[in-house]
């Protein structure tokens, strides 16, 4: 099905935005200290990925 390509792919793209954010926001905290506001916009990505892996699995 041409749909399910695309949601799968999409939902990859998201998966690989999360963890390499997570790897990011993590170097920025070792190197320069914590912020909030950039955990925060992790936080919301990760469950932005989390909303679309179960909405891609539902519909598949």
């Amino acid at each position: 099905m041409p749909g399910t390509t695309n949601g799968s792919t999409s939902t990859k793209t998201m998966g690989v935005l999360t963890v390499g954010g997570l790897v990011a926001v993590t170097a920025y905290t070792v190197a320069l200290g914590s912020n909030g506001w950039l955990w925060f916009i992790w936080v919301v990505l990760g469950l932005l990925t989390l909303g679309m892996v179960a909405t891609s699995t539902s519909t598949s």
